[in-house]
């Protein structure tokens, strides 16, 4: 590779890719990445491939660019790499599920100034005044809802105890990239945001989940100081994705989540007792109000559900569990152990 000096570059005149359209894109890329790409030329110095590279770095007033001399091409072989090489790209197609993956864990860079936005999933508009019901009803998965599997005041999506712990977990930031393997779980022990796109697009993510042995539900969060209207929704959220992912084959295990006393209402609700159930102990350890806030739940737990085992995301807190008790840590499962009967 050679740095050549931009006005020792010729582009090819009979060059049959327009391109003037992509060239802002390709120079925010530039200006946020470096001149990464090569561009490619004969040994006359003329554009084989990286037009709309040279008007980009042009247009970013770039003096230099790395190159690549084809020398060793005859003018045959130059003419036909440079239509192949802008004929590959046409063939290419995005994965809308892989693609809204990586697209949502880019927080720090403004992807839309490369033409990328969030995959928008397909509506149809028959032009009648349900439509706007029907995208109601898309918005909140009620379609999905179904009251006759529902427990408690606030209608809680039942879901059945799970008889079995998986032999491994992996989170859900990694779960679209790991094949699945036998006694393979997912936990949502991530941020919410990592995760939100399960509840916008439940039928693009919850048949990849029950690809896998076992799915923990999503661990929506609980805050003190959120509304308790907000504390019920999020409650309510993660029952239904659990019971959509049981629907279609999975073992589920309910994650359980609650804040204040008040939260016991409705926070285990529609979950079967006698099962395997998980809890979170992050950030508990180390504040003692969080402390007895995690302890009054958990006992709260063990006397609503009764369960035959506890899946623990994070360290002991000198917790004396009447179960089973098995601590996961990260990604995979750290140890198993017995902490009491």
């Amino acid at each position: 590779m050679v740095e050549k000096s931009i006005t020792e570059l010729v582009p090819y005149a009979a060059n049959p890719r327009k391109n003037k359209a992509a060239v802002p894109f390709v120079a925010n890329s530039i200006r946020e990445f470096g001149f990464k790409v090569p561009i490619v030329i004969d040994r006359h110095n003329v554009i084989v491939a990286g037009h709309t590279r040279y008007q980009a770095a042009k247009s970013l007033g770039l003096t230099s660019v790395p190159c690549i001399v084809a020398d060793d091409l005859t003018p045959q072989q130059i003419k036909a790499f440079r239509l192949a090489d802008n004929k590959v790209s046409e063939k290419s197609q995005w994965d809308d599920v892989l693609l809204a993956d990586e697209l949502e864990g880019i927080t720090d860079i403004d992807m839309s100034e490369f033409d990328f936005e969030l995959p928008a999933l397909e509506t149809e508009d028959d032009g009648y005044y349900g439509d706007e019901r029907e995208r109601t009803f898309d918005a909140y998965n009620l379609d999905d809802f179904d009251l006759m599997r529902t427990a408690g005041f606030y209608q809680m999506p039942i879901i059945r105890k799970c008889r079995s712990c998986p032999s491994k977990l992996i989170g859900f930031n990694y779960m679209l990239t790991t094949e699945p393997e036998k006694g393979m779980g997912v936990h949502f022990y991530v941020d919410d945001y990592q995760f939100e796109r399960v509840w916008n697009a439940p039928e693009m993510y919850c048949e990849k989940l029950a690809a896998f042995d076992y799915v923990l539900t999503p661990d929506f969060s609980l805050y003190l100081d959120m509304p308790m209207a907000m504390k019920i929704w999020n409650v309510y959220r993660s029952r239904l994705i659990g019971q959509i992912c049981q629907d279609l084959g999975a073992k589920v295990i309910p994650t359980l989540s609650w804040a204040e006393e008040a939260t016991f209402q409705f926070c285990f609700d529609g979950i079967e007792p006698g099962g395997v159930v998980s809890v979170s102990t992050i950030g508990v350890k180390q504040d003692e109000e969080a402390t007895k806030v995690w302890t009054r739940g958990m006992d709260e737990a063990i006397k609503r559900l009764a369960p035959s085992c506890v899946l623990v995301y994070g360290g002991e807190i000198g917790y004396k569990f009447p179960c089973k008790a098995v601590y996961i840590n990260n990604a995979v499962t750290e140890r198993w152990g017995k902490n009491g009967r």
